[in-house]
């Protein structure tokens, strides 16, 4: 895939003035994460202003962790979702049902040195993406990259989203990957200046760099 085709997502939205300023860098997704442990966790009293800020040009992700049926129904339902990202431990039975449903399901797993993409079999029909994360207890967010060298393993036909640790110099290594079911980077925690809160310019210049 072209550089220029790969999509951008924007994980771990929460303050609306700051996701109006990310507005204008043009992100394909922004992530909103429903996880209460998450530090940019988004309640449900933050929904109406939220979808307010969003433009439709703009697709929203729901991140779940071990999340039942109805509490991510719900969660789409109020925030008019268009994805969800589900990244604990859920079963391909779980994200077929919400495919059933008609949702647009990305499963998240955790890389490390020994990951065996064997594991992704029972997900192949289960969902419409996968996405690789740095393996880690906190399920993501952690600011640290994986050796993206890995995906060269990855044989499936499914695209993914690549996550973990990418950061504001990233763009030109980023470039030299030739990943060919890559679909989108997800970009968070080293582009913030706090918990939830993006630096616009860093983002800005980060995405004029990749596509270059």
């Amino acid at each position: 895939m072209n550089r220029s085709d790969v999509k951008i997502k924007i994980c771990g939205m929460k303050f609306p003035d700051n996701i109006k300023e990310i507005v204008g860098v043009k992100p394909d997704f922004l992530g909103l994460i429903f996880y209460p442990e998450s530090k940019r966790f988004v309640t449900d009293s933050e929904a109406i202003v939220i979808n307010e800020v969003i433009p439709e040009s703009i697709k929203k992700v729901g991140v779940f962790v071990n999340a039942d049926f109805d509490v991510i129904a719900a969660k789409l339902k109020l925030f008019n979702l268009n994805f969800v990202q589900l990244h604990g431990c859920e079963t391909p039975e779980l994200c077929e049902n919400l495919k059933n449903e008609g949702v647009i399901v990305i499963k998240a797993f955790g890389v490390g040195e020994s990951f065996d993409f064997a594991i992704l079999k029972p997900y192949l029909q289960a969902c419409d993406y996968f996405l690789f994360d740095t393996k880690s207890e906190k399920h993501g967010g952690t600011g640290i990259k994986f050796n993206w060298e890995i995906l060269n393993n990855y044989k499936y036909d499914k695209p993914f989203f690549l996550s973990g640790g990418i950061g504001p110099d990233d763009a030109e290594g980023l470039k030299e990957l030739n990943l060919g079911k890559l679909y989108s980077l997800d970009i968070n925690s080293r582009f913030e200046t706090e918990p939830a809160k993006k630096d616009v310019n860093l983002l800005g210049n980060f995405i004029s760099e990749y596509r270059k």
